[in-house]
């Protein structure tokens, strides 16, 4: 793993959780992996010491890597996309799955995964996903041809009969048997193991959740607060490095559901302070309102529109903010968001682009993550 991954990991964890949060999972006696879908590539940032026991991998060859180094040849793909999908709606998920420890041999699991969304964000922050092995089961009976054996794994089930004379032998091609359908038919969890994984479930959401607290960033199983984008877009709009802020014209009072670092460091606000108001917090007593009504205009207009405008930051400075809004569109053609650009006045661009190339770089980069990731919905739905 790269140091400069390494450090996204640790921070991807320290920055909301104490430091007694991995003692206190590490306590669990659950199977079970947290990953960060905000960091390139969905890396575990956290394994359990039970998960590492069933899988046989140590901590350093699990953190930094993604979950699809425990399939193999027969894992189910469509298992795998319903993960996948389940991971861009950000909604949850439980399905059976083919696995493989480190020394290559499968097993089935039941694989539970649910979101763990910021309070004050709305955002998912991880993804806690628990692994129960789904247990196999054998009871022998006698019919009238002599010993049979039922091997049952919940759903798999296969008899295999025998004479008592070769009764050894039977046994023998039982185990072979039940070895060939771990692969080869899907296994269906008990209720029993389902019962398992939702407690589970509940016992690392309330490990994470008391161990926000201490550092004032919660976290919870639910979304709060306006409708944000989803972790697909955040990870795309993420790597525009400009200032700028996307907003919801079909949400009451138009409210900002994203706000780009740039942007941030510029207004001198933390990002919950942001999400979920309307763009006019940045006013103040010399605003200009003419400015303010030419923004509303071009809103309801559905049109782009450039303003030189006075915005205040939190401490209460002023700056000129070169302003360019514009609408962005999803893949049908239906506006989605309205993209605002800020550029400090007098600030200079190091590849000596003039502000408003600068500022329609930002909004065509915008408008493609934004139509990719309406795209990459619209096809999970059809």
């Amino acid at each position: 793993m790269e140091p400069p991954q390494l450090g996204l990991i640790e921070q991807s964890f320290n920055s909301r959780y104490s430091n007694w949060a991995r003692e206190a999972l590490d306590e669990l006696p659950d199977n079970f992996t947290i990953t960060d879908p905000c960091i390139s590539g969905h890396p575990i940032v956290f394994a359990s010491r039970g998960f590492l026991k069933m899988s046989g991998y140590s901590r350093d060859q699990v953190i930094g890597r993604n979950g699809r180094m425990f399939q193999g040849p027969n894992t189910c793909r469509r298992s795998v996309m319903e993960i996948r999908e389940a991971i861009r709606e950000e909604r949850g998920v439980e399905i059976s799955l083919l696995n493989y420890r480190k020394d290559g041999t499968p097993f089935w699991m039941l694989f539970r995964m649910t979101p763990v969304f910021g309070k004050d964000e709305g955002r998912v922050i991880h993804f806690v996903a628990v692994q129960v092995p789904i247990l196999r089961r054998r009871q022998r009976r006698r019919n009238g041809e002599g010993l049979c054996d039922e091997i049952l794994s919940n759903s798999c089930r296969r008899e295999v009969c025998s004479s008592s004379s070769v009764e050894l032998a039977g046994v023998s091609a039982a185990d072979s048997d039940c070895r060939a359908l771990e692969i080869e038919e899907k296994c269906e969890a008990s209720d029993t193991e389902k019962q398992l994984a939702a407690t589970a479930i509940s016992n690392v959401l309330s490990v994470l959740t008391h161990y926000s607290e201490s550092t004032g960033r919660l976290v919870c199983e639910k979304r709060f607060g306006p409708s944000l984008v989803s972790s697909s877009l955040h990870i795309s709009l993420g790597r525009i490095k400009q200032s700028f802020v996307l907003v919801d014209p079909h949400l009451p009072d138009i409210p900002i559901v994203y706000a780009s670092d740039a942007f941030l460091r510029m207004a001198g606000y933390a990002r919950n302070e942001v999400l979920g108001q309307n763009y006019r917090f940045l006013t103040g007593v010399d605003t200009d309102h003419s400015a303010l009504h030419q923004i509303k205009q071009s809103i309801q207009a559905q049109q782009a529109c450039s303003v030189r405008i006075l915005h205040y930051r939190k401490d209460k400075s002023s700056f000129w903010n070169l302003l360019h809004i514009s609408p962005v569109r999803n893949a049908t053609g239906k506006i989605a968001y309205f993209v605002g650009v800020q550029i400090e006045e007098g600030s200079v661009d190091r590849h000596g682009l003039s502000p408003e190339m600068r500022q329609l770089s930002v909004v065509g980069s915008i408008k493609v993550a934004v139509r990719s990731s309406s795209m990459s919905s619209s096809s999970k739905s059809s």
